[in-house]
């Protein structure tokens, strides 16, 4: 029968300790969920409700039965039944303060979930501001409807004048002028309006300079 070749240790896995007494393996997930549920019964008024009937029916049976028949004498004083209590309650409490390393961990990592979530909620509203100021200011720069059809009415009226005077005309006749003026003036009128910094209180749905004088 061939020897075994003994077992070379890997050099890039750290080496298990050992020892001499075995060690119990368990599952720390199941006995966290069995320590939770016990923790949670031992919190309900249906606990309570047990435990003190219990309690009297022990003491009950202790105090009124016959001498021959009580295995825990109230002479005594209840030994037993006082073990039997204390052993409960020091297996109680490190139940509780198990579930509650838990109930801790857990509510730890929601409050890193919901401060990693309100940081990319915080860049989408700045992100979302920056885009509404930019497109605000592209638009300021963007001639208007009424900027265009006045550009087109001044050079229609320059046309037909200078069709109506001959070729080799360069005056105008003086209405063309003075609604050609009014015009101007109108125009520069809106353009210093437009001009003006906008106000922290502004709103987007202020009209464009020039569509508040023609409505």
């Amino acid at each position: 029968m061939a020897e075994a070749k003994p077992r070379r240790q890997r050099l890039d896995q750290p080496v298990q300790a050992r020892s001499a007494l075995p060690r119990p393996h368990y599952d720390p997930e199941a006995f966290g969920r069995l320590s939770e549920r016990i923790a949670r019964f031992l919190g309900t008024s249906r606990f309570l409700v047990y435990l003190t009937v219990f309690c009297a029916v022990w003491l009950t049976w202790n105090v009124l039965a016959p001498r021959n028949l009580q295995y825990d004498s109230h002479v005594s004083n209840f030994t037993l039944l006082t073990l039997i209590l204390s052993l409960q309650a020091s297996y109680a409490a490190p139940l509780i303060l198990l579930a509650q390393n838990r109930q801790a961990d857990r509510d730890r990592v929601s409050q890193e979930e919901d401060r990693a979530q309100n940081q990319r909620l915080q860049a989408d509203v700045e992100y979302l501001t920056r885009e509404l100021a930019s497109l605000r200011l592209s638009l300021g720069e963007v001639a208007t409807r009424d900027f265009l059809r006045d550009q087109l009415r001044d050079l229609t009226e320059e046309v037909v004048a200078r069709t109506s005077e001959g070729a080799g005309a360069v005056l105008y006749d003086h209405e063309s002028r003075l609604k050609r003026e009014e015009r101007e003036r109108r125009a520069e009128r809106k353009k210093r309006r437009g001009d003006k910094p906008e106000t922290p209180g502004g709103k987007l749905s202020e009209p464009f300079a020039g569509e508040a004088d023609a409505s």
